[in-house]
């Protein structure tokens, strides 16, 4: 779990609130001062830093390497402030988490960011000195922690407003699971032309990965990506040719209740983000490079998934082509053209009901 911790060292107006939405996220790094020490003295699991060596944290600052057994003396884990604006600051941190008396580095860049951090990143992710990045706001934070894949080991940062500490959380949730059930094919119907959309994201797909598509809110199948080369065209491995214009996908939702929402594919353009959803059921945000729409001929599938004795039916609509392809129980890529009545493939009971993408308590008919 990457570290998050937050600067209190101020105590502003919207302190207490900025405090309880931190405990109610379960983020309990604060950086404190004299002065907000005493407002978390008495809250056992909370973990204190301080850059003032006179109080009593678990964890103390110093900016001077020279101090670096002020941890033994007061016994508490000590950590090194570094501002890096140079090459040779660059080395000097890295020669530092090597030697190991530092039980983490915070490290501060005012000019260049990416390409420095990207270099500790590099030298020091094998080693026990915590990485730590200090930065302005979350856009910031979310580079810090993805930079490398790796990231860095956390981030410091001054949540100005409650919003901020919910994003924050956001950026620890980068994978989480979606229910996947067998749905049963009980009815295939050409339909001769339509717009389709392939859904181009930024990121490599892998085998088993694909998107969620229904016709419906009800119900949602497995889209594999199209990650195969075949003896007439070249792999997609970016791509999952989705469905006709007027599906569902399932994208993040902004409410930390739901993991998702959904879109029409109709709405959805470059920078926008959907789930990618693996045959496990394990999913993660990508995002959207383009949107390719045109005219093709589709198939109509007509499914029903029994989910505790009810049956649930919905549809999905796909380019009737080879590389089209569906999955089935056993994480196997079926293409749809090869897809028969009382074939089983991979989905998702939906929400049923939704308005603008969010799922809502309403009766609502779709078929």
């Amino acid at each position: 779990m990457k570290k998050i911790i937050l600067k209190f060292e101020k105590k502003t107006e919207n302190f207490k609130a900025l405090v309880q939405e931190a405990l109610n996220m379960n983020f309990l790094d604060f950086l404190v001062s004299r002065d907000s020490f005493l407002e978390f003295k008495n809250i056992e699991r909370i973990i204190t830093y301080s850059r003032d060596l006179s109080i009593d944290t678990q964890n103390l600052i110093v900016y001077d390497a020279s101090e670096k057994s002020l941890g033994i003396e007061k016994r508490v884990k000590i950590g090194l402030y570094y501002e890096m604006k140079s090459k040779r600051d660059e080395e000097f941190i890295v020669e530092e988490s090597k030697k190991g008396n530092f039980s983490f580095i915070i490290v501060e860049a005012p000019d260049w960011k990416i390409i420095p951090f990207e270099n500790l990143i590099a030298e020091m992710h094998k080693n026990d000195t915590e990485l730590i990045a200090s930065v302005e706001n979350v856009n910031e934070a979310e580079l810090m922690l993805k930079t490398l894949e790796v990231g860095t080991d956390g981030i410091l940062i001054t949540p100005k407003h409650v919003d901020d500490i919910v994003e924050l959380k956001k950026l620890l949730i980068t994978e989480f699971g979606v229910e996947l059930i067998e749905a049963e094919v009980i009815a295939l119907q050409n339909v001769p032309e339509s717009e389709r959309v392939c859904v181009d994201t930024t990121s490599l797909l892998k085998s088993g990965e694909g998107m969620l598509i229904g016709s419906t809110a009800k119900g949602f199948v497995l889209v594999h990506a199209e990650v195969f080369d075949t003896q007439f065209v070249s792999s997609r491995p970016f791509r999952v040719n989705a469905g006709d214009v007027s599906a569902y996908i399932l994208v993040p939702s902004d409410d930390t209740d739901n993991n998702y929402r959904t879109k029409y594919l109709s709405e959805l353009k470059g920078g926008d983000q959907v789930l990618v959803v693996n045959s496990n059921g394990g999913a993660k945000k990508v995002t959207v490079g383009r949107v390719k729409i045109e005219t093709r001929p589709m198939l109509r599938l007509e499914l029903e998934i029994d989910k505790q004795g009810r049956k649930i039916r919905f549809n999905y609509i796909g380019q009737n082509a080879e590389t089209i392809r569906l999955v089935n129980s056993a994480g196997i890529p079926l293409s749809i053209v090869d897809i028969k009545v009382g074939d089983k493939v991979l989905s998702h009971p939906g929400p049923e009901a939704t308005h603008f993408g969010v799922k809502i308590k309403e009766n609502i008919i779709e078929r």
